[in-house]
């Protein structure tokens, strides 16, 4: 992965009391070098963690690789007492793309942003949401009354996409997971797979009684009226695994998890 040469690693942590431990050991066996001058970044934590470092990362163009000290850790690898340059030296890269999203408020205000795990629209009144639902400029759902719905990446499959009964998709996969929330109807519809180059436009009907919010990752906005999405292929991000650890391996398992 790093050819051999003196790996240079910045440490980017959580802020709890086992991901400060860890840091604080790392710390005294290896040199933290500044984001732009670090060949990769060692994020301590959990998803959440690799999440925000992704979004950190975008600017630099830093590989990261997760070690988990945080809750579940899906995007991490396991803490373990051996010498780091020699797990990254043998570590592999997986790739992704994150998505862009452009929301259309209300009042007639747009708001790009992008996210790396899935753009949400949810309901933000007792009123539940009416959305259209299309793909490539094909109305594919004339109508669909919900508590939300979701676009999610492969990084993201298995996060808020899987607990809302989404599929998860390997990261090379090429896929998105088009996946509603809580939907009344129709009833029956458990969501889709489309290909990652698709454009999807979701449009919010009634909008002023049936107010919607559409989140990106960490970037909220309210009283959205239409919101178009499309992955943004110009942006690469890069994780790295174990080699007995791999996130393909990984997507595997959890589809066997009960």
């Amino acid at each position: 992965m790093f050819n051999q040469k003196k790996i240079k690693v910045n440490f980017y942590s959580a802020k709890t009391k086992k991901a400060n431990n860890a840091l604080k050991n790392l710390k005294k066996k290896y040199k933290n070098y500044p984001i732009n001058k670090a060949d990769v970044i060692v994020a301590l934590g959990g998803d959440g963690t690799i999440l925000s470092a992704l979004h950190q990362s975008i600017k630099y163009s830093k590989p990261i690789f997760g070690i988990n000290r945080g809750e579940y850790g899906f995007l991490t690898n396991p803490y373990k007492n051996v010498d780091l340059i020699k797990r990254l030296e043998k570590a592999k890269k997986t790739e992704l793309h994150g998505l862009k999203m452009l929301a259309t408020k209300k009042n007639g205000k747009k708001s790009e942003a992008m996210a790396i795990n899935e753009v949400a629209l949810l309901r933000s009144s007792r009123h539940a949401a009416k959305i259209k639902v299309q793909v490539d400029n094909i109305v594919r759902i004339k109508e669909l009354v919900c508590d939300g719905v979701l676009l999610s990446t492969p990084a993201g499959s298995t996060a808020y996409n899987l607990s809302a009964r989404g599929q998860i998709i390997p990261m090379k996969s090429n896929l998105l997971a088009l996946t509603p929330i809580s939907p009344f109807k129709p009833r029956s519809w458990r969501g889709a797979l489309i290909n990652s180059k698709s454009k999807v436009t979701f449009i919010i009907l009634d909008e002023k009684k049936r107010l919607v919010n559409v989140s990106a990752d960490f970037k909220e906005i309210k009283d959205i009226k239409k919101v178009e999405i499309r992955e943004d292929r110009s942006i690469k991000l890069s994780l790295l695994f174990d080699p007995d650890h791999n996130f393909e391996k990984k997507v595997l398992k959890e589809q066997f998890s009960f």
